[in-house]
């Protein structure tokens, strides 16, 4: 049985999925990638994963924070991190300076700018997988 952790990106610039895939396969994660929001979402809905990276303007527009909405609904998805990875930081309305992304407008655990610098995406992964584990510990302790 893998002991890795599996991350599902759904971003629609297959070269920006390349890029991101090849980092987190050498830091020994296990990737599955989709390219539109459909897609993605139905891979969330009939797999397994420990964590989400999300492009938000895809298809028609900003489906990222469709996906996004859909999961915190969704009671057996809900847990899963969500990461967004954008090069929109400037022209969203939901982000203040110095805060992070407003949890009524879009529910996601943290969010970093493309182009993606290595160190960072690492970091903000590992993060949210250890954060997402001591989140598991506490319920089943409870």
């Amino acid at each position: 049985m893998s002991t890795k952790k599996r991350l599902l990106i759904i971003d629609d610039d297959p070269d920006f999925v390349e890029v991101v895939v090849s980092i987190l396969e050498k830091a020994d994660y296990e990737i599955d990638a989709k390219y539109n929001p459909d897609e993605g979402f139905a891979a969330l809905k009939t797999g397994v994963y420990d964590l989400l990276l999300l492009d938000v303007l895809m298809g028609r527009g900003a489906e990222g924070i469709m996906i996004a909405r859909k999961i915190s609904d969704d009671e057996k998805l809900r847990e899963t991190p969500i990461l967004i990875i954008t090069g929109m930081r400037e022209q969203i309305a939901f982000l203040f300076p110095g805060q992070p992304v407003h949890p009524s407008f879009v529910p996601i655990d943290e969010l970093i700018e493309k182009p993606v610098e290595p160190d960072l995406l690492l970091e903000k992964v590992s993060t949210l997988l250890k954060m997402a584990e001591e989140r598991k510990t506490l319920s089943e302790t409870k």
